[in-house]
């Protein structure tokens, strides 16, 4: 997997973006801030108290300088924040009152800056809970357009597996919607896709996953990757999409031209696998874990309209930094 984040970090470094990092009590988060400047992946827009920055940049043994502070506790400053979000000409989920009240929380200052412009991305996650940030994104920043709901897209490396990108194949959804519906279903698909073309480059071929390959089995969890398939087709036209497919069809050229018999851009050549639940998300990237010696990789927020992490609260500076080039390379 080392080979992965290593490939996303050189990415990256290829079109620095301007990173927001609210969570700067945690001294993990200004540790992979120096990181991520001396090694030119972006630039830290560190958003917090000024106070909070300081302390925490002493204890850490971390020099600030080169870094952008946005002191969050500046009443003045919020002020005109909250104003020009309000005033931004798009409906919003808040009022006036509510906006102020909502960038005390330095992660809702961040995600203003953000949906404002003055930063192409947020990471947090390494100190607010899944929850809170979800639910920051959805109020202040929103979902794309054509998708309902926001997922998470992992980049899964398997060694010995050759598929059409090699080693490396997404999935999704991995971590976040339990039992999507059909229309949740497609709006997960058209998030992976957009978000599989911005990370790594690829033409998106989404092929989704089920017990049946094209009528070879019935029941509604058939009937609801079929319904999906058909939203995606009406949403987005350029995307290359097909199935139901089982897993071997999906991937496997030999395997798609025994089950597959009609013309597909997808089958067998897949890049992207859509899973019908995350139980059968979770378990395949579970097996490959643990059976296969292969690794899972990101926590970048698919679906809305702004580039949004969700780190893992265990995650070690290295960790942070490859989850930052992974988000730096989806604000391109």
């Amino acid at each position: 997997m080392a080979g992965l984040v290593e490939k996303l970090i050189e990415d990256a470094k290829g079109c620095p973006k301007r990173v927001a990092l609210p969570e700067c009590e945690a001294d993990n988060t200004l540790l992979a801030a120096r990181q991520v400047l001396d090694d030119g992946i972006g630039t830290p827009v560190l958003v917090s108290p000024r106070r909070v920055i300081e302390e925490t940049a002493e204890r850490a043994g971390v020099s600030l300088e080169g870094m952008e502070i946005v002191d969050s506790a500046d009443d003045a400053a919020a002020d005109v924040l909250a104003e020009r979000y309000m005033s931004a000409g798009t409906m919003r989920l808040i009022s006036a009152k509510g906006a102020r009240r909502k960038i005390k929380n330095p992660m809702y200052y961040a995600m203003m800056m953000e949906e404002l412009g003055d930063v192409d991305c947020t990471f947090c996650g390494h100190t607010n809970t899944t929850g809170d940030v979800l639910m920051a994104a959805q109020t202040i920043i929103g979902l794309q357009e054509g998708v309902e709901v926001p997922s998470i897209l992992a980049l899964v490396d398997t060694p010995g597996f050759e598929g059409p990108e090699g080693s490396v194949i997404a999935f999704t959804d991995c971590g976040l919607n339990p039992e999507p519906t059909a229309p949740e279903l497609a709006s997960i698909a058209i998030a992976a896709a957009d978000g599989v073309r911005a990370l790594m480059g690829w033409e998106p071929r989404v092929g989704f996953l089920s017990f049946s390959t094209t009528g070879s089995g019935a029941g509604e969890s058939v009937d609801k990757v079929n319904q999906a398939i058909e939203l995606v087709r009406e949403r987005r036209a350029d995307i290359k999409v097909d199935g139901e497919f089982q897993l071997d069809a999906a991937i496997d050229p030999k395997v798609a031209a025994k089950k597959v018999k009609r013309e597909s851009d997808v089958a067998g050549k897949a890049n992207v696998l859509v899973f019908p639940d995350l139980n059968a998300a979770n378990i395949a990237v579970k097996l490959i874990q643990r059976f296969a010696g292969g690794a899972a990789y990101g926590h970048n927020l698919s679906g809305f309209k702004c580039p949004v992490a969700d780190s893992s609260r265990g995650a070690t500076v290295q960790e942070i930094v490859g989850d930052i080039a992974m988000l730096v390379l989806s604000a391109r």
